[in-house]
C-alpha cells in the first residue's frame, strides 16, 4: 500500500468510528488492544493486520471492500458494486421488487 492509502486508511477508519458513535476506548476493547494503538492507526503510525481490518469493518458496518475501496479508487467501483449486492441479499423478494420499480422511476427522470 503506497503512503496516500495508508494515510487515507487512518483518516477513514478514524471517520467510521465517530459516525459509529465509538471512542477509541470502545474500539480498543472491541478489538482487544490498547486506545493508544487505536490513536497510533488513525494517525498513521501504525498499520493493522488483515484480520484487525476485518474486525473493525465489522465493528463499525462496512465491508472490508468498503474500507479499503474507500481508499484506492481503482478498486472503488467493484467495491460498490460488492456493497450493494451485500445489501440486496438482506432484502425480501417483496422488497427487491420496490426498489426495482424505484430504480426503474429514478432512472427515467
Amino acid at each position: 500500500m503506497n503512503n496516500d492509502m495508508y494515510e487515507n486508511l487512518g483518516k477513514k477508519m478514524k471517520e467510521l468510528r465517530i459516525k459509529n458513535g465509538l471512542t477509541q476506548e470502545q474500539v480498543a476493547d472491541a478489538l482487544n488492544v490498547t486506545p493508544g494503538y487505536i490513536s497510533n492507526v488513525e494517525n498513521n503510525r501504525s498499520a493493522m493486520t488483515l484480520r484487525m481490518l476485518i474486525y473493525y469493518a465489522n465493528l463499525t458496518h462496512v465491508s472490508l471492500d468498503h474500507l479499503i475501496g474507500s481508499i484506492d479508487s481503482s478498486y472503488q467501483a467493484t467495491s460498490l458494486d460488492n456493497e450493494l449486492l451485500q445489501l440486496l441479499e438482506t432484502l425480501s423478494d417483496t422488497d427487491k421488487e420496490k426498489l426495482i420499480k424505484t430504480i426503474k422511476l429514478w432512472l427515467l427522470k
